[in-house]
């Protein structure tokens, strides 16, 4: 079958690559001009640094068959994301772990004694939080909040965490041990040529071809037997219920001689610093060696028409929107939603990636039971 793909990214990169090695002719298009979307990576010309040019992107997983699919087309190098904060005049490990709650209280507890101790402060009287600021004020009580979540939050967001829901702040533990590891998976690490590298490999099978700087049209889908469609959900409908809320990122680059932070990523915890965070891109890939550097500070502010969408807000507003587009989308015809943008969720790039798998193992349990494919492997709702 003749199979059109729009979006280069890892969702359209993963399940054409499994369809084409299935015999399918697989026609990829992008509006960019490279390919990987957001998780694309190029050197930097000054001082050679592998640049993550629409922000970082630190792989992580527990699922042991997607690791084992992405090292079929890259050496993952090893990496640990250790996260650093600078909060009311001093730097902390992030996760909030023992280390950062014996220094910001200046004390020398152990596990347990850390663990009553943050008892004491949180507040016992929620018991079923709601909010974001509920949930940060259950666990981790006013200071601790204050400190590290509520300023961050804000600037992130856009809006108070109390209009923000509770499940955000549960992504984020709290560690009663030294382990200022951000991520918990077995599995982590960083392609060694960066992540456009790595999609390239994916793409480069004789089934498949790609065309960037090429916008979708409704007319294209005629030439093709099903189209797979990784742009935004509400951008396929030319956005005639509205547009689907997003955050999205501004970078201010910046180089530097030697090494400006000494960490890949350090935030900003404090409401009165614009940024929230700055990274050093050269500490994505501590195997290499390089005497320059290049930093980005990240400003997060709401999603005008022409923006990249980065997060997508999923407020109750958005919400109802989207289920609206969903209803649109499942009375399409020849058309799949997939990635990011096609389902209006936050996805992981080991999730975007296993789904992708699944999207494709699902096109080829229809063709094979004649059944007709659905508008959504996963329901975004």
């Amino acid at each position: 079958m003749k199979l059109l793909f729009v979006g280069a990214g890892m969702s359209g990169a993963v399940a054409g690559r499994q369809l084409a090695e299935a015999g399918h002719e697989v026609h990829i298009i992008d509006r960019r001009d490279h390919v990987g979307g957001n998780c694309h990576t190029e050197r930097d010309g000054d001082t050679g640094v592998m640049v993550h040019v629409y922000g970082p992107h630190i792989f992580h997983t527990d699922d042991e068959g997607v690791w084992d699919y992405v090292n079929r087309f890259a050496t993952f190098m090893p990496y640990k994301n250790r996260v650093k904060t600078t909060s009311q005049g001093a730097v902390y490990s992030l996760p909030v772990n023992l280390h950062t709650i014996n220094q910001f209280y200046g004390k020398t507890m152990r596990p347990a004694e850390a663990r009553a101790f943050l008892e004491e402060q949180a507040d016992t009287s929620i018991t079923d939080p709601q909010t974001f600021e509920d949930q940060a004020l259950r666990f981790v009580g006013p200071d601790l909040y204050a400190a590290f979540f509520k300023g961050y939050t804000e600037k992130q967001w856009g809006c108070s965490p109390t209009d923000l829901p509770a499940s955000i702040l549960k992504r984020l533990p709290v560690r009663f041990n030294y382990d200022d590891n951000y991520f918990f998976h077995r599995f982590q690490g960083m392609p060694e040529h960066g992540y456009t590298a790595l999609v390239e490999q994916m793409l480069d099978h004789p089934g498949i071809t790609v065309q960037l700087g090429t916008d979708y049209t409704p007319g294209m889908a005629d030439a093709y037997d099903h189209v797979f469609y990784a742009g935004p959900l509400d951008g396929y409908f030319d956005y005639k219920l509205g547009r689907l809320g997003y955050r999205t990122l501004d970078f201010e680059k910046f180089t530097e001689d030697g090494d400006y932070q000494g960490c890949a990523v350090m935030n900003y915890g404090d409401r009165d610093v614009p940024y929230t965070r700055i990274t050093e891109h050269k500490h994505f890939s501590p195997w290499e060696s390089h005497e320059g550097s290049v930093c980005y500070r990240e400003f997060s502010r709401a999603a005008e028409p022409d923006d990249i969408p980065y997060y997508p807000i999923r407020m109750v507003d958005e919400k109802a929107l989207l289920a609206d587009y969903v209803a649109l989308a499942e009375q399409a015809q020849g058309v799949t939603f997939v990635g990011r943008l096609g389902t209006y969720r936050y996805l992981d790039m080991d999730v975007t990636i296993r789904e992708a798998l699944d999207v494709a193992d699902a096109f080829l349990a229809a063709q094979t039971e004649g059944r007709a494919m659905p508008a959504f492997a996963v329901s975004p709702l």
